[in-house]
């Protein structure tokens, strides 16, 4: 078995990457496996298991993302150096990195899973920055773990690059989300099969280092209870609230309790924003829901393009759609009380649990109300008439294709002081939103009456507002998006990515640092799925191995 060797000293290094400060506070206060190697196994009594990395033939940055070397206080002449590549590939390690892979369990697509773990991630230390902020580095594809069961620990291109990209777009787009550092491919062929089709192929390997305060999710407290190994429990509750949470102060009942529903809190506000720009996660299960809030775990992930709040863009949910984007708050909910299950064993008391969860219900209505009334481009939400507005509106997107991006991005665009709304036809009223439907030509009469009632008492409800139409237009551009990571881009890049040509990812990460701009020139980039890609592999729906 290859092993990543500690051969990289701190004098052969860029200054950025010798001046690293590694704290690795996690392996130091929490009980590791007693065992250590790749063997798959069971982890009991343990939140970790120490595993290297495994090195690869020819690593090569394909990408990186320079806000987040920012973070780490690296330089381009860091990143760009030949020591990063082996470093953030797995293939050696610095003298001061401790590297593990965690144990968790999780609840997938509703049913128990029993130990998971992280079966191909490997988590290479923890760092303080020149802002005393801790952050902790994580190579997702870096090879076996105790955790990968069945499968290679590796991780293939097409899935990296969605991971890196979409790590950082959300991030842009204002979403809480894990980050990205880097995307560099291996030199080495992945079998996947892509279809679950019995049909495999090898493809090109790749790494991504993701970057966050912590990667602890719901499951890492689940497997706990699920073992009945409650004292390693409250060890993983305190150290959590010692790190993440010290604003709620020194660990006891009540400050479980509290950050139970601080836990509820951040969750409904990332829940809110998914829904605000139209983002569906596709695997929303509890070893995917992050203890901080954080949207983790990019898999087959999508952006609505036709508003379906029935869709999903996970083929191995095309049946259920348990996970489907108007099921997202729902399932977020079901995923809490299951950590409140979890962490039940600490507190011995339903009731402040369920005050817990109701604080989750609240804080995603309230949310999910001021978010709409800011994509409508009001002052405030009222809910004596925004409520009933709001729905009639939902209902008109599913009239035809529309798409969801567009159509409010769109909206704004739509002249709320004419002179003689009376006089204005459906059709004369609609024309700023034509770009947001798929098939313009199934807009009949009747749909252009149905919409256009709507945008009456859409103008009406504006006339209440003493903002310009400047202004509200500025206002609604905040939250409406005009670029999002659409499917059908990112496979575009991956295609020409495969390749040998990274030209597309680095334009797509440039273009999505500003999502909420005009960006004269990459106007192609802002435009509704193309026909082609409706039903193409990777442009629509994708599977859990993309």
């Amino acid at each position: 078995m290859k092993k990543a060797k500690q051969t990289l000293q701190n004098t052969s290094l860029p200054a950025g990457l010798a001046g690293l400060q590694f704290d690795n506070r996690f392996v130091r206060e929490l009980p590791a496996d007693a065992e250590s190697g790749k063997r798959r196994r069971e982890v009991v009594g343990a939140c970790y298991s120490r595993v290297d990395p495994t090195p690869v033939a020819a690593p090569q940055l394909i990408a990186y993302a320079h806000e987040v070397a920012d973070l780490l206080d690296l330089e381009a002449a860091d990143c760009e150096s030949k020591a990063f590549q082996k470093i953030f590939s797995g293939s050696q390690l610095l003298p001061d990195m401790a590297p593990y892979a965690v144990c968790y369990g999780g609840h997938q697509f509703g049913q128990w899973a029993g130990q998971l773990g992280d079966g191909r991630a490997i988590n290479l230390g923890e760092i303080v920055n020149s802002s005393r902020e801790h952050w902790t580095l994580q190579l997702k594809g870096a090879g076996l773990t105790p955790y990968s069961r069945m499968a290679d620990g590796l991780a293939v291109l097409r899935s990296s690059v969605r991971e890196f990209l979409c790590s950082e777009a959300m991030y842009h787009l204002g979403v809480p989300t894990t980050r990205a550092l880097s995307l560099i491919s291996t030199g080495e062929q992945v079998l996947r099969d892509m279809f679950y089709d019995g049909r495999p192929k090898a493809e090109p390997g790749a790494v991504v280092c993701r970057v966050a305060p912590s990667f602890s999710r719901f499951g890492n407290f689940e497997i706990c209870a699920a073992r009945g190994e409650i004292q390693l429990l409250q060890q993983w509750v305190d150290y959590t609230i010692n790190t993440d949470f010290t604003h709620l102060g020194k660990p006891s009942k009540a400050v479980y309790i509290n950050w139970f529903v601080e836990i509820c809190e951040l969750t409904a506000a990332m829940i809110v924003h998914w829904q605000r720009v139209g983002f569906v996660h596709g695997v929303m299960n509890t070893d995917n829901m992050s203890i901080l809030g954080l949207t983790i775990d990019y898999g087959p992930y999508g952006w609505l393009e036709d508003y379906n709040p029935d869709w999903t863009p996970n083929t191995t949910d095309a049946g259920e759609r348990r996970y489907r984007f108007g099921n997202q708050p729902q399932i977020a909910y079901w995923n809490l009380v299951q950590l409140a299950n979890a962490i039940y064993p600490l507190i011995d008391s339903v009731e402040p649990l369920q005050q817990a969860l109701n604080c989750y219900t609240k804080s995603f209505e309230q949310g999910w109300q001021n978010m709409m009334g800011q994509k409508l481009g009001f002052a405030a939400f009222n809910a004596e008439t925004d409520v009933e507005l709001v729905q009639q509106l939902l209902s008109v997107l599913t009239l035809t294709e529309t798409d969801m991006t567009v159509f409010f991005r769109r909206l704004a665009d739509i002249d709320t002081h004419p002179a003689n709304l009376a006089a204005i036809t459906d059709a004369e009223l609609i024309q700023p939103l034509q770009d947001a439907y798929y098939q313009p030509e199934q807009v009949t009469a009747e749909l252009q009456a149905k919409i256009g009632r709507w945008l009456r008492a859409y103008i009406k409800r504006l006339d209440k507002e003493v903002d310009s139409y400047e202004r509200r237009r500025v206002r609604m551009h905040a939250v409406n998006p005009n670029y999002v990571l659409r499917n059908y881009l990112a496979q575009q890049a991956i295609d020409k990515v495969e390749q040998g040509d990274a030209s597309m990812i680095i334009a797509l990460l440039e273009v999505l640092r500003r999502p909420y701009d005009e960006q004269p020139g990459n106007e192609a980039f802002a435009l509704k799925r193309p026909d082609w890609a409706r039903h193409r592999a990777g442009c629509s729906m994708l599977s859990c191995s993309s």
